[in-house]
């Protein structure tokens, strides 16, 4: 089981990208083992087996059927955060060379596209920045220069225009960036595993992955829960949040859960392109090709720690009732879906070497670009494997140290803080009889914690509400029907089964509360 088996389903969900793909058992060698096969493991993948590494890819679940099955696919080198941040953080020397290397990421699938004849409406096209609604028009135009002048520094293409195409904004100070892009994200894997397994390599599904551990002797050996083992001179890590780290990463960035919905809208009522606004949390906009006269416009935003709000069909409302303001011709809603994001302290992935490791890399802390990061990582994971120089290696490095960032480290870590606190404060609950199906509440039990929860079907689940990675505790979320933790991005089944990690423990089942049946 992976991300696939929460609730809510994307518009890219009907795709299977590896349909027959085998579960891993025995024992196995390689070159190189990667576990996970999102966007970042089949690119790393890909990029090995086509220099004749043998590869192997090994997935808790589905094929693709983690957080990039649920994200809404814009193809933007620019910083989600704005570059004006990134480079106050990271000074302009570091800013352009994210730049750069993002320029890159989206150029590489483009050149995959053309070169594997993959299916998968990829395109060219422009964004546009806008103010968010309510914002001060002085402070509109403020912040329009402020980010233009960020672009120009760091070499990014972008253009001083007037209105966007959405009602109430005709004539607002709006930034064009040219040449970004989007695509269908799992047509693209699909195409992606395809040619991986053309090059030789291997790619497992439903293979749970409990430890990753370095050799004295050299290399690595992988560990799934049915007692398989893959040893390979080299591992990588691309997980989402990672399962190999229980704290030096994860205190550097944040899990947030974000919101998406697609609509019906009659082609030509909205230009082919890429629209944000300036919020915080920011809202964002796409448009997906769709059957007959019929486009799906994809609309997001809404976002929250996740873990620490369980109110996700206010959030879908919220961002309906936005997007229908901005577009009166908007049609039905056609699917609604959230994912997870993980914020860095300092608005850049962690691509490279894990700390402390000779032979384990990392990809993870997409921060809003799971698409651009993923594709990254494939060219740089690459060349740091076979030891050859890449001009982006330090921005991205996981031991990289930003002083400037301790305060957006203070911050993110006050959610762990809060959370522990949480074994000190009563349970939501007095009984599980409370619960309804598709509900779910933590009560006490002396000085334990339960997650109590009942299924869709109405069958009570009960387990140690203690996350089994580093021992926060977790929360129900009724949009997933899962529970998440706020501390460093876990996802639990109903039944206590791990959805997406850092854990790879289930959650310890328990008996029912004294005077319980």
């Amino acid at each position: 089981m992976n991300a696939l088996d929460e609730q809510t389903r994307s518009l890219w969900m009907k795709v299977d990208v590896y349909r027959d793909a085998p579960r891993f058992s025995g024992k196995e060698s390689c070159d190189t083992v990667i576990i996970g096969s999102g966007i970042a493991g089949l690119s790393v993948a890909y990029e090995l087996a086509s220099v004749g590494q043998k590869v192997m890819v090994i997935d808790r679940g589905p094929i693709a059927g983690g957080m990039t099955s649920r994200t809404t696919a814009h193809l933007a080198p620019i910083c989600d955060d704005g570059l004006s941040a990134l480079i106050n953080l990271r000074g302009e020397e570091t800013a352009t060379l994210f730049q750069k290397s993002q320029e890159a990421a989206v150029a590489r699938i483009e050149q995959n596209v053309a070169e594997l004849g993959i299916d998968c409406n990829f395109r060219r096209l422009d964004a546009f920045l806008f103010p968010a609604m309510g914002v001060d028009p002085k402070e509109a135009r403020d912040q329009r220069q402020e980010e233009f002048e960020a672009a120009q520094k760091v070499g990014a293409a972008a253009e001083l225009v007037t209105g966007v195409p959405l009602k109430g904004f005709e004539k607002a100070p709006v930034l064009r960036y040219a040449n970004q892009a989007t695509f269908h994200p799992l047509r693209y894997l699909r195409g992606l595993s395809t040619a991986t397994r053309g090059k030789g390599g291997r790619i497992f599904a439903n293979s749970p992955v409990i430890s990753v551990e370095e050799l004295p002797e050299g290399g690595v050996r992988v560990s799934t829960e049915n007692g398989g083992v893959i040893e390979a001179a080299t591992a990588v890590v691309a997980t989402n949040s990672p399962i190999n780290d229980r704290f030096e990463l994860h205190t550097k960035m944040s899990p947030y859960r974000t919101y998406a919905m697609a609509f019906a809208l009659p082609r030509g009522d909205l230009p082919d392109a890429l629209f944000w606004d300036t919020g915080d949390p920011y809202h964002y906009v796409r448009i997906n090709p769709g059957p007959g006269s019929v486009d799906y416009l994809i609309a997001g935003g809404a976002d929250h720690k996740s873990g620490e709000a369980d109110d996700g069909d206010i959030r879908f409302e919220a961002v309906e009732a936005w997007i229908r303001a901005l577009i009166p011709t908007l049609g039905k809603k056609v699917n609604r879906w959230s994912g997870q994001v993980l914020d860095t302290i300092d608005y850049c992935a962690f691509i490279g070497l894990n700390p402390d490791s000779k032979s384990v890399y990392v990809v993870t802390g997409d921060s809003g670009q799971g698409m651009t990061h993923g594709a990254l990582s494939g060219l740089l994971v690459r060349d740091l494997i076979l030891g050859n120089e890449n001009p982006w290696t330090s921005v991205y490095a996981p031991s990289r140290k930003t002083p400037s960032g301790v305060l957006n480290y203070v911050r993110e870590n006050l959610s762990a803080v809060k959370n522990l606190g949480r074994y000190l404060l009563p349970g939501e609950l007095k009984s599980p009889d409370e619960l309804a199906s598709g509900q779910g509440g933590i009560l006490r039990e002396g000085l334990h914690k339960i997650a109590a929860c009942r299924d869709m079907g109405g069958k009570l689940h009960l387990h140690s509400a203690v996350c089994t990675h580093s021992g926060c505790e977790v929360a129900w979320n009724s949009t997933e029907q899962c529970w998440d933790c706020s501390c460093h991005g876990s996802h639990f089944a109903s039944d206590g089964t791990v959805l997406n990690g850092p854990a790879v423990a289930p959650l310890r089942p328990v008996d029912a509360p004294t005077g319980e049946t």
